[in-house]
């Protein structure tokens, strides 16, 4: 008889039973039994972890002096090649939308979860910075970060944006040029080094945790069903399961994160001492590689955080 392969013996341990859980309750016990077993956990986070700490979506901030503009006018190469004062602005009255938020329960949950298990990946759909005021580390950033500024000519490297600089863009320090937010806009692509990062981790992980997103914006939204069939369980974590897949490997967790999150996490690591955290394999942090090769990234902010911004 051949050897069995370790991974697959440890997932099937991970695994759910086939037959759905019929209760929120059901789906927690085997969500959080799920969790207990696994070595390697990703964490896939999008706009609903956001929302709950008051940050507003892309086409929600659209409102006031900015309701009169497009999401193609405020988000786009073109819109801050003809208009890039007024874009820079609306960036930064964002950025102090997202300053003024605190990290919610639901994040302080996901850095109690690294804390538990052997490795961690997180990755994220949002670019506002809740995550890393949380203490979650070595994040893979999809969207970039509403936080930062990076050479619209395309020289390497990103800044910081002050309050001081809210009216006008700076000029890049190495060319001349505007700096722009590092974020990703309407026609633009996902880094490949940051995409490539959180497959790797989705297909290498026990089990998958969506959070906060309806998954169903590609390429980003294949990453939990790459996870599951690759044989990890897939938890979603969700207000509303309208539009998410169902499956023997899928529990579906329907609430708001921030209660959600808590309530499994201290169900699936009662009496465990925090381990080590491995975050070595957790390549790209978050918007890595903005000027490296792309994957073609179309995102409907209505649905996501991100225009694809938080």
């Amino acid at each position: 008889m051949p050897a069995s392969d370790p991974l697959l013996e440890r997932r099937r341990v991970a695994s759910p039973p086939p037959t759905d859980p019929q209760t929120r309750a059901e789906a927690l016990s085997v969500a959080a039994r799920a969790l207990r077993a696994a070595e390697h956990v990703c964490v896939f986070s999008g706009a609903g972890i956001s929302a709950e700490s008051g940050i507003p979506t892309f086409r929600d901030a659209q409102s006031g002096l900015w309701a009169q503009f497009t999401p193609q006018e405020l988000a786009t190469p073109e819109a801050f090649a003809a208009h890039p004062t007024r874009v820079w602005q609306w960036y930064a009255a964002r950025r102090a939308m997202v300053r003024a938020a605190q990290p919610n329960p639901g994040h302080q949950a996901l850095v109690t979860l690294a804390s538990r298990v052997a490795h961690c990946t997180l990755v994220t759909q949002n670019v506002d910075d809740l995550h890393e005021r949380a203490g979650s580390r070595d994040i893979i950033g999809l969207h970039g970060s509403l936080m930062r500024a990076r050479c619209s000519a395309g020289c390497p490297g990103t800044m910081v944006p002050t309050d001081a600089m809210a009216l006008e863009p700076p000029p890049c320090p190495a060319c001349g040029a505007l700096m722009r937010p590092d974020v990703v806009w309407f026609g633009e692509s996902m880094p490949m080094p940051a995409f490539e990062a959180a497959r790797s981790a989705a297909v290498a992980c026990d089990v998958f945790l969506s959070i906060g997103t309806s998954n169903v914006v590609e390429p980003a939204a294949s990453l939990p069903w790459i996870s599951a069939t690759h044989g990890a369980t897939v938890i979603v974590v969700n207000p509303t399961m309208e539009g998410q897949r169902r499956g023997p490997s899928i529990l579906p967790i329907e609430g708001p994160a921030g209660v959600m999150l808590p309530r499994l996490i201290a169900e699936a690591f009662a009496g465990r001492r925090a381990r080590r955290h491995d975050s070595g394999g957790a390549a790209a942090s978050r918007g890595a590689g903005a000027q490296d090769p792309t994957v073609d990234a179309s995102v409907d902010a209505a649905d996501e955080s991100t225009p694809p911004a938080a």
